[in-house]
Formats: structure tokens, sequence, C-alpha cells
């Protein structure tokens, strides 16, 4: 009788390392990526930090090697439960390989909380009791930058990837004077009952560029969720509806724009784009096939954010978007 339940004891203890073992198999499948290499770069990578409103708000620069003086500044925030280092490696590092090449500053500031506070009712977010006050706290960031790089107040742009971007878009609602052009990444305006943005007068230029087959943040507009369990960030419409939502904002009649482009390995690229004679542009990059997160060629997303293209050159995409509004 003891032999029988030693041997049913371990069968059981087999049987749940062989789970164990599955599971982690799984695991490393969905959601294991290599880093990509750091590139050679000529400039120095610096950690800073601000108060504003009686908290310690963290960010990290980039600056190339001879940045002139009324250079472009670029805000590139992260995504949920990341930070500056995280985005840097998602986005391949690639808008500081495009800083070397264009002369300009690269700023990354941290979140207050696990995602940036951006125009949905659920972004508005607590931590210790304490609200959160994002928008404040980047454009005080960029204040400073102003002043301690001799950047161009002009030419200050902002992108985001996820929550970062969904965070791009509130800049633009509520801070148009600030920041020339926003990209928003694998991020769609929040539907009428999530909204709690107060837009401004119009006057930021802004690009959304999203997959439609990200299954975090739904391209034809829903819920945001991942498997239905993580990541609850309320209703959002269609990304083409947030692009019309922006050129209505910004004034700008008529049809866009379309032109498409194969990029390989079954994606495509259409790029949707609303101009008229005056200085602002509204641009919807639609990547078929493509998951959630920035499409470049230097880093894979896990698996779990659907497909993972290596083109186009999303951070190329992206400034040459912004270079085309500081004219």
């Amino acid at each position: 009788m003891k032999k029988k339940i030693l041997r049913f004891l371990l069968l059981g203890f087999l049987g749940l390392l062989a789970l164990l073992a599955v599971l982690a198999a799984l695991l490393g499948y969905f959601v294991y990526t290599p880093e990509p290499v750091p590139p050679q770069l000529s400039g120095t990578l610096s950690k800073a930090a601000i108060d504003v409103g009686g908290a310690t708000r963290r960010y990290r620069t980039y600056v190339p090697k001879g940045l002139p003086n009324g250079a472009p500044l670029v805000v590139v925030m992260h995504g949920s439960g990341e930070d500056a280092q995280r985005i840097r490696m998602g986005t391949g590092y690639g808008f500081e390989r495009l800083a070397d090449l264009h002369g300009f500053a690269v700023a990354y500031p941290k979140s207050f909380g696990f995602s940036w506070n951006d125009c949905s009712v659920i972004g508005d977010i607590q931590v210790n009791g304490v609200s959160a006050d994002d928008a404040s706290f980047v454009a005080a960031m960029v204040d400073k930058l102003v002043g301690e790089l001799g950047i161009d107040p002009a030419r200050v742009f902002a992108t985001g990837v996820s929550s970062g971007g969904s965070m791009a878009i509130r800049l633009a609602l509520e801070h148009p004077g600030r920041y020339r052009a926003v990209a928003a990444v694998a991020a769609n305006l929040p539907a009428p009952q999530n909204f709690q943005c107060r837009p401004e007068v119009p006057g930021t230029s802004v690009m959304i560029m999203n997959g439609t087959r990200d299954p975090l943040v739904p391209y034809d507009g829903g819920e945001i969720n991942l498997l239905g369990l993580f990541y609850q960030g309320g209703p959002v419409i269609s990304s083409r509806a947030s692009a019309q939502y922006f050129a209505d904002w910004n004034r700008l009649g008529g049809a866009p724009q379309v032109s498409q482009a194969d990029a390989g390995e079954g994606v495509g690229v259409e790029q949707a784009r609303w101009r008229n004679e005056g200085r602002t542009e509204v641009e919807l990059v639609s990547i078929h096939g493509g998951g959630h997160g920035l499409p470049q060629a230097f880093a894979k997303r896990p698996r779990l954010l659907g497909p993972s293209p290596m083109k186009p050159d999303g951070p190329a995409m992206i400034w040459d978007f912004f270079a085309r509004q500081a004219r």
C-alpha cells in the first residue's frame, strides 16, 4: 500500500514538472524576445529628475554629439509597465539612430503610475492617493530641456507606443501650442463615454500608426484588453474614426489622399493624409498584418502582441512626418 502511494505521488510530481515545462515553453514562445544590440552612437545618454506637483519625476535624454543650438526635440513615451530603457529597446533604438543622422535631441519621460494618465476615464491614475499629472510633468521637462540644450520651442514633437501613444493624443488635444506634431502608435481615441480630455484650439499635426491585427488596441475599435483579462483600458473608437476626428478638429476638409505600398512578408502599408494650405496635417498609417507595437528592423515584439513586422521603418516614418511639420 505504501509503495502504491509513493508511486502515485511520484507520478503526480513528474506530471506537475511536465506541466510546468510546457507552461514555461509556452511563456517563452509567446512572451520572450531577444534584446536588440545597442548601436554605436555619437552622443550621450543621461538620467535626470525634476520636481512637479510635489513628486520627483524622472526621465532620460539622448543628445547627439555637436547638437546645434535651435535643434528639435522628440519626446518618446513608453507603454504600460515600461520605462525609458524598455521603449529604447522596443523601438530598436530607432530615434537615437535618427537623432545622430538628423541632429535632434530625444527625451524619454517616465510615467507616474503603471500607465500614463491619458484621455480615457480609466487613465485617471492615482499612486498612493496622489493623482498623476503626466501632462504637466512632460511640459516641465520640455521647458527645462529648451533652456538647457537650446532646443527650438517651435520644433518640439511627441510620440509614444501603446499607453504612450494614448498620452501623445492627450498632449495634442490639450497642449497644441507646445507640441508642433505628435505621433500615436498602437493607440486610438477613447470612445465618447470613456473620454475625459478637454480639447483646446487646434494647431497640432497628428499621425496615428496602428496595426490591423493588434490584439490589445483593436484597429476597428472596441474594448482595450489582452485575452479579455489584462490591460483593461476601456472602449476606443476605430483607427480611421480617430484620424477623421483629428482631421475635423484641425478643420481639414475633404477626403484624404491614400497611398499603398507592399512591405513584404504579407505586410502592407496604407497611408491616408488630410492636408490643406495651412500648417497642420493628419496622417493615418495602417500596418496591414501588423500587431501591437512600432514596426522596425532591430527588435521583435512578443508573439502575444500579434505579428511583429520588421518593415516599414516606423521611427523613420514618424521623423519624416515631424520634419515636414517643421518647415
